[in-house]
């Protein structure tokens, strides 16, 4: 037989050979499949059902919607990204994060801008920086002691630390005792380089007495009384404001407001109590500015593109000058101009100027968006709180951190009054730095005693097991196998 025709007779027997589609068979066409009848024409038919995914039938689950293309990625970002900001633990370690970043930035910056005022005054270049790291490492171990401290002993250490801090404060005055720093006498000389400012510890102590005090009158429910809610809070904020403005440091007088404004507000207070306390508080204010050369001069130089031929509004102005420098990325870390003898008091309250001259426009985004997380994270501690005290604290706090960091960056963009107040966690300055660490800690201390944070760090702590992995074979006897 030639090859043509084998070739044909193999191609016959293989089609004859392919089994015929069930809805082919005329006989079957039509009747349903049911029993050993359905099972002989699958098998006869060659049909196959199709293979369900494990995990999915009667009882399982439903099977995943498919993902859609193009307008799922950035809402499925949003969702994990909200889903994210929601986890018990995420005021806690937003807190901890930010604030450390801040302070480790702001060594930075103390190092960079106070190489050339040590050296002016005759000191090693690292002369600032090293007094600054000292003031970081005790307000590292402050805080920590803080974050570890229960919510009761932060109650009870409420009256303690007012009674000295008070006690300070009136030490100040004594003559002989207290010194005059840049025409201010709030402070302390403890010997060697070191000073200490009790202005600083009276923000802390504010917080801790006026919110342990609405506290319990919230118990008690008498913060529906404006007697109450007044007394002795605000006669006892304005005691420790007197003694403040004995030494003529109006800028600690500020935040101090700004402090008891905020546990009023937290606590409620009716619009025309807070009004009222506010218009009495602006009256003093202005007679305060008024009736004092320096403070009227300061206030005149808001907004200064360039200093007065007398030399007035130099602060401000180079302020300015720094800023404008700095461009999109700065000139580089060391590289500041506006430190070699132009800007006064470059590493304390204009500190922030030269970081957008070394670091630019996105150093200090970068600054402002920390403080940003600072400042959400604690009026979400504020705001998730069962407890009344962790609520009137944590806010407190937060209005402290967050209005002094806007009164320094304010000053210097010119928008605001230069009040000479330090940038909170960033400027040079161990009094400053101290009470700030010790109410970040407080603050941590309250975002860990959340019921949900609490929960999610006991399942995050690694549990020690004592038995060996290892696989117990019983003994046998030797030659055995």
């Amino acid at each position: 037989m030639p090859a043509d025709e084998r070739f044909a007779v193999r191609r016959d027997r293989a089609r004859a050979s392919v089994p015929r589609p069930l809805a082919a068979a005329p006989a079957l066409s039509g009747l349903p499949l049911t029993g050993g009848l359905a099972l002989r024409g699958r098998l006869a038919t060659g049909a196959r059902r199709p293979e369900t995914p494990r995990g999915f039938g009667r009882g399982g689950p439903a099977p995943r919607p498919p993902r859609t293309g193009r307008g799922g990625g950035p809402r499925r970002t949003y969702e994990r990204a909200r889903r994210a900001w929601d986890r018990p633990l995420t005021a806690y370690y937003v807190i901890l994060g930010s604030s450390l970043l801040i302070t480790v930035l702001g060594l930075v910056m103390v190092y960079s801008a106070s190489m050339i005022k040590a050296l002016d005054i005759s000191k090693p270049a690292t002369y600032f920086f090293g007094k600054q790291f000292l003031a970081a490492v005790i307000g590292g171990a402050l805080m920590l002691l803080a974050a570890r401290m229960p919510v009761k002993l932060h109650r009870a250490l409420a009256y303690p630390i007012l009674m000295v801090t008070v006690f300070l404060m009136v030490l100040v005055q004594v003559p002989g005792i207290g010194m005059s720093v840049n025409g201010n006498q709030n402070w302390l000389y403890l010997g060697g380089p070191f000073q200490l400012q009790p202005s600083e510890f009276g923000k802390l102590a504010l917080i801790l007495w006026g919110a342990d005090l609405l506290a319990r009158k919230q118990d008690k429910r008498l913060l529906t009384q404006w007697k109450h809610m007044l007394v002795p809070l605000v006669p006892v904020a304005f005691m420790l404001l007197g003694l403040i403005m004995l030494g003529g440091d109006m800028g600690t007088a500020i935040i101090l407001t700004a402090i008891l404004f905020g546990l009023l507000w937290l606590a409620g207070a009716p619009t025309r109590l807070f009004a009222g306390v506010l218009g009495f508080a602006a009256v003093i204010a202005f007679l305060l500015i008024r009736t004092s050369p320096n403070r009227m001069s300061r206030l005149a130089c808001m907004g200064v593109s360039e200093p007065d031929p007398e030399g007035g509004c130099w602060q401000a102005a180079h302020g300015i000058y720094a800023l404008a420098s700095g461009g999109w990325f700065g000139s580089g870390l060391g590289a500041s101009v506006e430190k070699w003898g132009q800007l006064p008091e470059p590493h304390t309250d204009f500190i922030f100027a030269i970081t957008g001259e070394e670091l630019g426009l996105a150093g200090t985004l970068s600054v402002l968006a920390l403080f940003a997380a600072l400042g959400y994270a604690g009026i979400r501690v504020a705001g998730r709180t069962e407890d009344p005290f962790v609520r009137f604290a944590a806010g407190g706090v937060t209005t402290w951190i967050t209005a002094q960091a806007v009164i320094n960056i304010g000053a210097v963009l010119g928008l605001l009054p230069i009040a000479g107040v330090p940038l909170p966690l960033f400027s040079y300055g161990g009094s400053a730095l101290l009470p700030t660490m010790f109410a970040v800690g407080l603050m941590i201390a309250f975002a860990r005693e959340d019921p949900a944070a609490k929960a999610a760090l006991a399942m995050r702590k690694p549990r020690v097991r004592w038995k060996t992995m290892r696989r117990r074979v019983k003994k046998r006897p030797s030659g055995e196998r």
